[in-house]
């Protein structure tokens, strides 16, 4: 049996805020579990050239205790020569920087590079996280019963108002975290430790990933809510031509 147009019409709304919920979800997990939140470069300095390493990546040292890093004294040299360009990628969980001297990548603990006095908000970021996701995953779970389950367009419309309600908190808690994390990574930038701040950096992928995905929840809710409203208006619609039409038999029966 083919549906009117309003039923089709709700239907293709209804396919619209699932597929954005779906993709705002996997967007967020991605991010979430990834590390390249941030990207960049860090100034690190030369070691010593030994007989297995020489070239440009180390520094030629003639002296008997050439290999003692604390004796190390760049007072012949200017400029950046001392020094060597590592790429850094760091996320929620865990910085990862390039090794001097192998192949492979070296990670630590975000968490444990933040000042003790910012540690508070970046958890408070990974919580809202945690639940942004949760939410998401609740609203996504309720839009596929209201397409799949519901027998009466009531049961439909008492479900599509609470996973828009759904939705826009996930959208509000999505947006906190990903400011709170950003305002908790430039502190990090700023006053973290020596041997982690990094020279230049931007913004990766994970980052984009994550407001794309708080982009996708806010359509997803907007959609939602825009059935909502347009369901109540028709049954509005409906009511009033039913009076109208009551009306006109009572008159002329």
């Amino acid at each position: 049996m083919p549906l009117s147009a309003p039923a089709a019409d709700s239907r293709q709304r209804a396919s619209a805020a699932f597929s954005l919920s779906c993709l705002s979800l996997v967007l967020s997990v991605t991010a979430f579990s990834s590390s390249y939140w941030c990207e960049g470069t860090r100034k690190v300095a030369k070691p010593f050239c030994t007989e297995q390493s020489r070239g440009e990546q180390c520094i030629r040292f003639n002296s008997p205790d050439g290999n003692d890093s604390s004796a190390v004294q760049y007072i012949w040299e200017t400029g950046d020569d001392k020094f060597i360009d590592r790429k850094f990628h760091a996320g929620i969980w865990y910085s990862c920087e390039e090794m001097v001297n192998e192949e492979g990548e070296k990670c630590r603990s975000f968490i444990s590079l933040t000042q003790a006095a910012d540690r508070g908000v970046l958890w408070l970021s990974i919580v809202a996280e945690l639940l942004y996701i949760t939410l998401l995953l609740m609203g996504v779970i309720l839009m596929s019963v209201e397409m799949c389950l519901c027998s009466t367009a009531i049961d439909g419309l008492k479900i599509n108002a609470f996973s828009a309600v759904v939705t826009v908190l996930a959208g509000l808690l999505g947006m906190v975290a990903h400011m709170m994390y950003t305002t908790v990574f430039q502190m990090t930038v700023n006053l973290g430790p020596e041997d982690w701040r990094p020279h230049t950096w931007d913004y990766g992928w994970s980052y984009c990933l994550a407001w794309a995905s708080f982009a996708c929840c806010m359509a997803a809710a907007v959609t939602t809510l825009n059935k909502y409203t347009k369901t109540l208006l028709e049954f509005e619609h409906k009511r009033k031509m039913l009076q109208r039409s009551i009306r006109i038999e009572y008159r002329f029966p």
